[in-house]
């Protein structure tokens, strides 16, 4: 699982992306997401039910927290985000880069803070040339 789950998030940022990409400028982005995310909730459903576990779907639910409610208002934010960089120019081999880029540095300071998570030299390094390929990746 440690190896596939992050071969299926590669996998999945792939045609994520190309998916972004190719989505017609013409169509408005919102009903672009709305077809998403009905699509993802049958295939979702589906899932559910087909993997067994002891408690059914209202059972489920009743055990959420608010991580799921803010994770979907995320996600939409995440979806609209990379159509409108796409619609803006960004190319697909440069906008994702540079976002996950941005990301991963962002993401330092809240595994620190908030996860008790370790920051050694060398990571310091990886930040480092993390910055200087943002700016070579943006440069001109």
């Amino acid at each position: 699982m440690y190896v596939f789950s992050i071969v299926l998030i590669v996998a999945s940022n792939i045609l994520y992306n190309i998916c972004q990409k190719s989505t017609p400028e013409s169509v408005n982005p919102m009903s672009s997401l709305l077809v998403t995310y009905l699509t993802a909730s049958i295939i979702t459903l589906i899932t559910f039910l087909l993997f067994y576990t002891d408690e059914n779907l209202v059972q489920s639910i009743k055990r959420l927290n608010w991580t799921s409610i803010v994770l979907g208002i995320t996600i939409v934010g995440l979806e609209f985000g990379y159509l409108m960089a796409y619609r803006a120019g960004w190319n697909i081999s440069v906008g994702s880069l540079v976002s996950n880029i941005i990301l991963a540095l962002m993401l330092i300071p809240v595994g620190v803070l908030f996860y008790q998570e370790g920051f050694a030299v060398n990571k310091i390094l990886g930040v480092v040339l993390c910055l200087v390929g943002l700016i070579l990746l943006n440069k001109n």
